[in-house]
């Protein structure tokens, strides 16, 4: 399969055309689509639908599986992906805490983070045709409301983007999160919405709800001296971000 942008993933076997994936607020609260040069035929809904306006959504690198992160309980949705939907996984033994905001699996398909609304706003799990046991929460939690959650391309680092001061949180990860990093020495200006590293893991960036409304810093690991503003500032309040593929 691949993915929703049109680029096989790593270790991904072919199983359709391109797809393409929407979170969106009424039922069914997921909608996907074929895309090759324009959009396909809508995908049969899943026979579970997620409970309630969908947040986020996300693809294995793999192309195994699609996961959707919504308003109600469980917080979270995952299903087997083949040219459609197959039947939802058994939920977490252990739910994300209130609304599912954000959603990544890593690099190598083998966990799944949720950002969500109440503590410890970030859960990670195990992933294999299933949810394992729920890791450790961080030692240091993200300040408040997760609102966006990425893995680094070489799955070394987990970001959270959140609603309270310094707005992200960056964490090692090697089956479980290390000792948060330090802050950026220039912190986001406001609640951050979303976070993305670049492909070749050298830069971070995060989108959030003040002018700028966006920061980029170099990735070294740890923050570097953040970048100069771009010379025409998006529009409004940053709600998502993406680096394109090298």
């Amino acid at each position: 399969m691949r993915h929703p942008h049109g680029l096989r993933a790593a270790g991904a076997e072919a199983a359709g055309p391109p797809v393409i994936a929407v979170a969106h607020s009424d039922s069914p609260s997921i909608t996907v689509y074929p895309f090759s040069s324009g959009f396909g035929t809508k995908y049969a809904n899943p026979a579970t639908i997620p409970a309630s306006f969908g947040r986020g959504v996300a693809f294995s690198p793999n192309g195994s599986n699609i996961a959707v992160v919504h308003d109600n309980s469980p917080f979270i949705s995952v299903y087997p992906w083949s040219s459609g939907f197959g039947t939802k996984y058994s939920d977490p033994a252990t739910l994300p805490t209130v609304g599912g905001t954000g959603v990544a699996f890593s690099p190598n398909s083998s966990n799944i983070a949720v950002a969500h609304s109440g503590s410890p706003y970030v859960s990670v799990y195990p992933f294999s045709s299933g949810f394992g046991t729920k890791y450790a929460n961080p030692a240091t939690l993200p300040t408040n409301t997760g609102k966006g959650v990425a893995f680094s391309p070489n799955g070394a680092t987990i970001a959270v983007a959140h609603s309270d001061s310094p707005y992200i949180s960056v964490y090692p990860w090697s089956s479980g999160f290390g000792t948060k990093y330090s802050d950026p020495a220039t912190i986001p200006t406001g609640y951050g919405n979303g976070v993305a590293f670049s492909p070749d893991d050298s830069n971070i960036a995060v989108v959030h709800g003040n002018s700028p409304y966006i920061s980029v810093y170099p990735w070294s690991p740890g923050f570097g001296t953040k970048y100069a503003n771009p010379a025409t500032l998006p529009q409004y309040v940053g709600h998502g971000v993406a680096f394109s593929p090298l």
